[in-house]
């Protein structure tokens, strides 16, 4: 009965504060610069590979004609060092002519032409992580510039500045892009700002969520399993304070999906796909679309998983145990009464851990019974009830993960 009351709350909660743009009513989905790319700026010599309008342009390109867009991946995402040295004379932000010298408006029409939306990248601080012109006390008229452009997506980072400051920065920023009257997704940093003080300042969820559509709360992912599962491990420990903030309109960002990358196995890939996911968190790629293993296409895009992470409910999902490294999280799905079940095993040495468990310890205790399915390779494991036992192993550094849909 515990088990049914903790996933029915979580799956209940009524948020009535958030942002008011009608936008990320679930969690957004597209492709970033920063992890694959970084600071590249060097197009004279690796032109294929340098921040420019040629390489976001071949992104689009490629999320529109491979199934991304379909999938639902739509944001094609600037990170840093996108910027000139300096504002043009007027102080309007500008783009590097070199790397690209169509503008940023020739750059957001394109992507728009393929169906889906432009992100931009900026900085709440005097300088942008990099060192380019950030937007301290520019914000009016940088909100208003991205919406000129035909911005769709602002990533508005922290470096440069206090931040204690951020509790006024960001929602001033907010309103700004708000009155521009276009619709643009705010994807912040404020809390990330504030974990960099050493938890000097305990971050005020209520008011992030009020003024952003997403939020960063924790270090960068890099590409590697110690990375992602750091990051699972810090979601477990504040799992019941984070979802009290998640939901549509508003969502917490464990940072970029790796897939596709070269720092972890396809394993550890699908256990990162699996649990931003249970998250509901932005799947956020960042990788070369151009060139990227059939495998982990095939992971991006599967139905299975992107319909967890895309549930209408937009629940954080609950970590109910964790017992030798094995950790079980359950997440509450549409249609009401159904479960996504994930088991995370942080263990990265051995054959995998093997576990024989009762339906109903695992959430699945409604007597009308569930139709249960297997992600990855989508196979049919049959109804359960909640009396029947479910026997899995689940491989080092990798996840097991099911969707238990309620039988009417």
């Amino acid at each position: 009965m515990w088990l049914q009351q903790i996933l029915l709350l979580s799956g209940l909660v009524t948020l009535c504060f958030s942002l008011d743009n009608g936008l990320a009513r679930t969690p957004p989905m597209g492709w970033l610069t920063w992890t694959r790319f970084s600071c590249n700026t060097n197009c004279e010599q690796d032109p294929d590979y340098c921040i420019s309008e040629k390489l976001v342009m071949q992104m689009a390109d490629h999320m529109a004609m491979d199934g991304y867009k379909e999938a639902g991946y739509e944001y094609v995402c600037l990170d840093d060092c996108w910027l000139a040295a300096e504002r043009d004379v007027f102080h309007q932000l500008q783009p590097d002519r070199k790397r690209f010298p169509h503008g940023m408006k020739y750059l957001a029409d394109y992507v728009h032409s393929k169906g889906l939306k432009l992100g931009i990248y900026e900085d709440f601080g005097t300088k942008t992580c990099a060192g380019f012109p950030g937007s301290e006390f520019y914000m009016e008229l940088d909100a208003k510039t991205f919406a000129e452009w035909g911005i769709d997506l602002l990533k508005f980072d922290t470096c440069h500045s206090d931040a204690r400051e951020n509790k006024y920065g960001y929602p001033a920023m907010s309103m700004y892009l708000n009155q521009t009257n276009r619709k643009i997704l705010y994807s912040c940093e404020w809390p990330y700002g504030e974990l960099q003080l050493n938890a000097s300042i305990q971050t005020d969820y209520s008011a992030v969520r009020t003024s952003c559509n997403t939020w960063r709360n924790f270090w960068d992912v890099s590409d590697d399993f110690n990375s992602v599962k750091s990051i699972v491990g810090f979601y477990g420990k504040n799992n019941a304070l984070f979802q009290k903030y998640s939901g549509p309109g508003g969502f917490f960002d464990p940072d970029q999906v790796l897939v596709g990358g070269f720092g972890m196995s396809h394993y550890q890939q699908r256990a990162q796909m699996a649990m931003w996911a249970m998250f509901s968190a932005p799947l956020i790629m960042s990788n070369d679309l151009r060139s990227i293993p059939a495998e982990a296409k095939q992971l991006l895009l599967n139905k299975y998983i992107i319909s967890v992470d895309q549930d209408p409910l937009g629940t954080m999902a609950t970590k109910l145990w964790e017992f030798n490294g094995l950790q079980l999280w359950v997440k509450p799905i549409v249609p009401t009464g159904s479960l996504a079940i994930a088991f995370f095993n942080s263990n990265n040495y051995g054959s995998g851990t093997p576990l024989v468990s009762v339906a109903s310890d695992l959430g699945m205790a409604d007597a009308r019974g569930y139709q249960v399915t297997e992600v990855f390779e989508g196979t049919d494991l049959g109804t359960l009830k909640p009396d029947s036992k479910l026997s899995i192993r689940v491989n080092p550094d990798d996840v097991y993960m099911i969707i238990c849909k309620i039988l009417s």
